[in-house]
């Protein structure tokens, strides 16, 4: 067990630039699940500080990229926000972490996070006991698509039982699991 911590500490000593992030979804997350929105000073602050981070780091070529993943963190979560389907909170909390975390690991954090969301909302309708019902409203509406070659609305918010979902959480969950892959796998 203790060589299972000491591999682990070094690990994460190989990639502690992974924790400030890391903490800041957390925190994004926290806010989130208590007020249903991410402060602009998390986001901004968050980006800011992450942008600084680069350049002290890795210099102008840090900044560059650290640039780059704030662009594309907000880039891969404008058209949900267009669509009504996420808040302007999770597009800057995304932008704020590529800020720290560049364009190829931003990448990553978005295709981790889609998973989280999609596993919370899982999780949320069975809890509910809705799961069922959705799957078979949602292949009513697939079929209605396919048949008649209609456009599909997106709803305004994901909802369970009336209750937003926070999506701060699966920010979350997904910077935790790109720390994990990092970590583990790296």
């Amino acid at each position: 067990m203790a060589d299972l911590y000491s591999t682990g500490a070094v690990r994460l000593a190989c990639h502690s630039e992974l924790s400030l992030p890391l903490l800041l979804s957390l925190w994004m997350a926290g806010m989130d699940l208590a007020w249903r929105r991410i402060p602009n000073y998390l986001t901004l602050g968050g980006a800011v500080a992450g942008l600084g981070f680069q350049l002290g780091g890795r210099g102008w070529p840090g900044l560059l990229d650290g640039f780059g993943g704030a662009v594309l963190g907000f880039s891969l979560l404008l058209w949900p926000y267009l669509k009504g389907g996420m808040g302007a909170g999770d597009v800057k909390g995304l932008a704020a972490l590529g800020a720290w975390l560049g364009l190829e690991r931003t990448f990553y954090l978005f295709f981790y996070m889609g998973l989280s969301g999609g596993l919370i909302i899982i999780a949320v309708l069975i809890w509910q006991g809705r799961f069922w019902t959705e799957i078979r409203r949602g292949s009513i509406q697939l079929q209605n698509w396919v048949l008649c070659q209609s456009r599909l609305r997106v709803p305004a918010r994901v909802e369970a039982g009336g209750l937003e979902i926070p999506y701060g959480a699966a920010l979350a969950l997904g910077m935790a699991l790109l720390c994990g892959r990092q970590l583990w796998f790296s």
